[in-house]
């Protein structure tokens, strides 16, 4: 029997998780993707051709590879046919279902999850900065037993006199008066039938996928499993309130799955050279002059889903070993250090400071919280190499000082967009 290996972000999200999956893919039979929504965006890059992919699986590009949305995530039907069309995934359906399924398990979003989402945006007094997409109120139905799942689309008559239901609840009543009052429209019970019936097209990928990935390991298929977001958004251990709503974890993949804890072996945690975050919330190390400016630009840090700007900073190594420890990371996949390429030094986040006292840990209130830094010597240029031992000294101490921090050995480096700019590591 063998064991499923797993891709998991140790930051705040946009770490690059889309190009290692899909340079890993290659060597797998089965990639899952287990929680989130289409509020995340992976996006890879082969020569000339760029894509940007949002709830599929970053193993649909490989012939070979069987692609699985896993009970963990929650899904928009009309966002998900929409990628699925831009991939092609609709024109041979038996085809398809070779290469992508989904849960019967994972939830539903529906345009009056948005409506819920931009409401609570904007009647907060600290709004967390959310896509908007629905995200968080659809996960909120899950954990109130109100949810609706994939499997529910094969009784459309049923479920829509469920939604009736729940639109006439106290809840639904007094989120429509607060919407009238600022203007917003809550959707139709027509419109939500629409969704309803175009959502009919998923039918045939909806499976019970847990029990498909119990076979697979059983007939020692190699499996692959990866999530959104990163580490520090994570629901129960990240910066709440400024979190996303879901286990980004390790140990969510287990329950965004249907996997058993001893069904993980190799547990790779990815980090950029830099650290980037995408709305509200603590950053330590972020940097709102010049140098986040800098690395904005030259990193391309804009979002796969919304091309919202992100923050930009240093590398946080006291929010990177934490986050490696949450997760039991056996390996660091290093990237985009080649926007750090052309400065005199580079500054990385070693501990914090706070009230005076000196912490080596992430707090739990990040008020009044300082970064300790400790300054580099930088490198010239390590854009497309491909071997360790050629890349600038400076560039390989960098490397090393991450992997002794940290506690795990880097693996991977990546030195470009490409997914043939990559170092893989002796």
């Amino acid at each position: 029997m063998s064991r499923a290996d797993l891709i998991v972000g140790i930051q705040w999200g946009d770490e690059g998780k889309g190009k290692i999956v899909d340079k890993l893919a290659q060597h797998y039979d089965i990639v899952v993707r287990y929680q989130g929504g289409h509020n995340a965006g992976h996006t890879i890059i082969v020569g000339m051709q760029k894509l940007a992919l949002h709830l599929v699986p970053s193993g649909i590009l490989y012939p070979h590879c069987q692609n699985i949305i896993g009970n963990g995530t929650v899904i928009r039907p009309s966002a998900l046919l929409k990628e699925m069309r831009s991939l092609n995934l609709l024109c041979d359906i038996q085809e398809t279902q070779q290469k992508l399924l989904i849960s019967n398990k994972a939830h539903l979003v529906f345009s009056y999850h948005e409506f819920l989402d931009k409401l609570k945006e904007q009647l907060s007094c600290n709004a967390i900065g959310t896509t908007c997409k629905g995200i968080g109120p659809a996960y909120t139905d899950k954990i109130a037993r109100a949810g609706v799942r994939v499997g529910d689309l094969q009784n459309p008559k049923e479920l829509i006199q469920r939604i009736e239901k729940y639109f006439d609840t106290d809840y639904i009543h007094l989120a429509q008066k607060k919407a009238q009052e600022i203007g917003l429209a809550f959707p139709s019970m027509e419109e939500i039938s629409d969704e309803i019936n175009e959502a009919q097209s998923l039918l045939p990928f909806i499976k019970d996928t847990t029990s498909i990935l119990w076979q697979a390991l059983s007939n020692g298929k190699k499996v692959l499993l990866e999530g959104a977001q990163g580490s520090m958004l994570d629901i129960d251990h990240g910066t709440y309130p400024y979190v996303t709503s879901s286990n980004t974890l390790a140990s969510g993949a287990c329950s965004g799955s249907g996997l058993a804890p001893s069904d993980l072996g190799r547990v790779i945690g990815i980090a950029k050279a830099y650290c980037t975050r995408v709305g509200n919330g603590p950053f330590p190390t972020e940097e709102q002059g010049a140098m986040g400016d800098m690395l904005r630009e030259k990193g391309a840090e804009f979002g796969v889903t919304t091309g919202r700007s992100r923050r930009c900073g240093w590398l946080d190594l006291v929010a990177l070993k934490y986050a490696c420890r949450l997760n039991g990371c056996k390996d660091i996949a290093l990237m985009k250090i080649d926007v750090l390429d052309e400065l005199e030094t580079i500054k990385v986040c070693t501990a914090y400071k706070q009230n005076g006292l000196l912490l080596s840990t992430p707090p739990y209130d990040y008020n009044n919280l300082e970064p300790v830094y400790e300054t580099f010597k930088g490198w010239k240029s390590t854009k497309g190499i491909r071997e360790f031992a050629q890349l600038p000294k400076e560039a390989q101490e960098y490397v090393k000082i991450i992997e002794e921090r940290a506690g795990v050995k880097v693996t991977l480096v990546s030195t470009g967009p490409d997914r043939a700019d990559t170092i893989i590591m002796p």
